[in-house]
C-alpha cells in the first residue's frame, strides 16, 4: 500500500479565465493563506468554433497581458507555479505560441527568468484518420462516426488535456506551464494530485475551482478563489473578504455544464459526488468530504473547427403596431416574402445553395420558440435577417436583393407601408465565414502522453533555448 498523504495542498484559482481580470490583493490573500500553486484555464468551447477555427483569442491581448503580469510577479516573489490551461482559448497551437510570447514579453519587462513548459496537443488530420481506422475514435451525442472528409474540413483540431502531462511539467521543475486544449478540471486538479491528495477531492475541487468565483454566492464580487485539499476532502473560499461560499452555491457548481451532477467524465476516469458532503465551515467557507475518483479507460475528448459558408445580416428596430400585435405570423409571411424575392432576383445558376432567417429579438430571438398565447406584446422587438451563402458576394447580393422588402415589409397588406428602423448605413453587413465544429468525439488511448508534446524555454540560460521532451 502507499504512504497515506496527510498534507493540505492549496491552489489560488485567480479568475474563470485568464483575461477576465486577475485582482492583484486578491492573488496577496491566496499566498499569504498558504497557496502553492496558482491555477486557470484560459478559455473553453462556450463562444464557438471560431477561435479554434483562426488560432486567435477572444480576450484582447492587453486584458491577458495585464493578469499574466499580475500572475508572474506573484510567481516571481513567491515561488509558486503558474498553470494555464486552453491557452489563448482554444487551445490549437497558435492560441498557446501567441499567450507563450505575451509570456516572454512579460518576462522581459519584469527582468524575471521562469523556467517555461510548453504543453502542445494539435493534431494533424492524419494522425487523427489513423486513430480512427483503427477504431479507436468514437463519437459523442450528436455526431455520428467520423468519416475521413470531416477530418479533412477541420482547420485545427485538439485533444483535451487530463492531468498527467500538467504533473510531468511540475515534476521536471516548471515555473510557468502554458497548456494547450486541457479539460477545465485538469488544470486545477493536477497540482494536488501531483503532490500526493486523493483524486477525488483533487478532481471535485477542480471542477468547484473552475470559473473562479462563480463557485460563491456573488459571482460578480471578486474573481478568484483558494481551494485546499487534503486527504478526506477540500475546502473552498473566495479570495474577496467581502464574499461568501455556502454549500449550496458550492454543491450547485456540477451542474454548471455537465448533464449529469452527480459524475464528470474526465481523461482516465470519472469523478462521482453521489456521496459528497457540503457543509459550512465558517462564515466564509465550505468543506466537501466524499468525492469519489472511479478509475476507467484512458480517453481524451477531440475538437475540430471548420470554417463554412459566408453570412451578411441586417437589423432594423421596430415599433409598429401591426407587427407587434402579430409577431409570429409577421415572421413567416415576410420569410416567404423574403424567399420569393431572393429567388425571383437572382438566377437560381447563380443563386445556389443559400438560407435565410429572421430572428426576432424582445420577441423570441434567443431561444426561437414562440411565447405562450396570451403574451403581451413588446414595445419593440429587433429584427435580425441574416442571409448565409457559398461566398460572401452571394450573401451581400441576397441581403441587397431583400433590403426594401426587410424594411418596408407590412403586417396587413393594403395599408400604407411602414418603415422599420435600419441600425447601420449601409444596412447589409458582412460578417465573414462562419464556423462550426466538425469533432465531438473521444479518442482511447494506452498512453496519456501519445497525443501530446512539452516543449521548454527556460529563461535563466544565457541563450534562449527550447527543448522538447521525448
Amino acid at each position: 500500500m502507499g504512504q497515506v498523504f496527510e498534507g493540505c495542498v492549496k491552489v489560488i484559482v485567480p479568475c474563470g479565465s485568464l483575461g477576465a481580470g486577475v485582482r492583484e490583493e486578491e492573488i496577496i490573500y491566496g499566498l499569504v493563506a498558504g497557496a502553492q500553486a496558482i491555477a486557470t484555464d484560459a478559455g473553453s468551447t462556450d463562444s464557438g468554433a471560431a477561435y479554434l477555427a483562426l488560432g486567435k483569442s477572444k480576450n484582447n491581448r492587453g486584458a491577458v497581458k495585464r493578469d499574466l503580469t499580475i500572475l508572474m510577479k506573484a510567481q516571481a516573489w513567491s515561488g509558486v507555479p503558474i498553470i494555464v490551461g486552453t491557452a489563448g482559448q482554444a487551445g490549437g497551437d497558435l492560441n498557446l505560441d501567441w499567450t507563450r510570447d505575451i509570456v516572454l514579453e512579460v518576462a522581459g519587462e519584469l527582468g524575471v527568468t521562469p523556467k517555461i513548459a510548453l504543453i502542445y496537443c494539435e493534431q494533424d488530420r492524419d494522425t487523427v484518420k489513423q486513430l480512427n481506422a483503427q477504431g479507436r475514435i468514437k463519437p459523442l451525442p450528436p455526431h455520428g462516426e467520423l468519416d475521413d472528409a470531416t477530418v479533412d474540413s477541420c482547420e485545427h483540431i485538439v485533444a483535451a488535456l487530463g492531468v498527467e502531462p500538467f504533473i510531468a511539467a511540475l515534476e521536471a521543475g516548471a515555473d510557468i506551464i502554458l497548456a494547450g486544449r486541457s479539460t477545465d478540471t485538469a488544470v486545477i486538479a493536477c497540482y494536488p494530485i501531483w503532490k500526493g491528495a486523493p483524486w477525488g477531492p483533487s478532481w471535485h475541487a477542480g471542477k468547484t475551482g473552475e470559473c473562479g468565483v462563480q463557485c460563491a454566492v456573488n459571482p460578480t464580487l471578486g474573481s478568484g478563489i483558494l481551494l485546499s485539499v487534503d486527504a478526506q476532502g477540500f475546502d473552498v473560499e473566495p479570495l474577496s473578504k467581502d464574499n461568501q461560499c455556502t454549500p449550496h452555491s458550492v454543491s450547485a457548481h456540477m451542474l454548471y455544464e455537465n448533464s449529469d451532477p452527480f459524475r464528470l467524465v474526465e481523461p482516465g476516469g470519472i469523478l462521482n459526488v453521489a456521496q459528497a458532503r457540503y457543509q459550512k465551515l465558517n462564515e466564509r467557507a465550505v468543506r466537501v468530504v466524499g468525492s469519489e475518483w472511479e478509475t476507467m479507460p484512458y480517453t481524451m475528448k477531440l475538437e475540430g473547427a471548420a470554417a463554412g459558408l459566408y453570412q451578411t445580416i441586417m437589423l432594423v428596430g421596430i415599433q409598429d403596431p401591426d407587427v407587434l400585435n402579430d409577431i409570429d405570423g409577421f415572421h413567416d409571411r415576410l420569410l416567404e416574402a423574403l424567399y420569393t424575392r431572393t429567388r425571383q432576383s437572382i438566377p437560381p445558376q447563380e443563386l445556389g445553395e443559400f438560407h435565410i432567417s429572421l430572428r426576432m429579438y424582445g420577441w423570441n430571438g434567443v431561444t426561437g420558440v414562440n411565447p405562450p398565447v396570451g403574451t403581451l406584446p413588446p414595445p419593440e422587438i429587433g429584427m435580425l435577417f441574416v442571409a448565409t451563402a457559398a461566398t460572401q458576394e452571394m450573401a451581400n447580393t441576397i441581403a441587397q436583393a431583400c433590403n426594401p422588402y426587410f424594411f418596408h415589409y407590412p403586417s396587413v397588406m393594403g395599408k400604407e407601408l411602414p418603415s422599420y428602423g435600419f441600425a447601420f448605413t449601409p444596412a447589409d453587413i458582412p460578417r465573414g465565414q462562419i464556423y462550426e465544429f466538425k469533432l465531438n468525439h473521444v479518442v482511447q488511448l494506452e498512453d496519456p502522453f501519445e497525443l501530446v508534446r512539452i516543449q521548454w524555454i527556460d529563461l535563466s540560460e544565457s541563450t534562449l533555448a527550447v527543448k522538447e521532451l521525448s
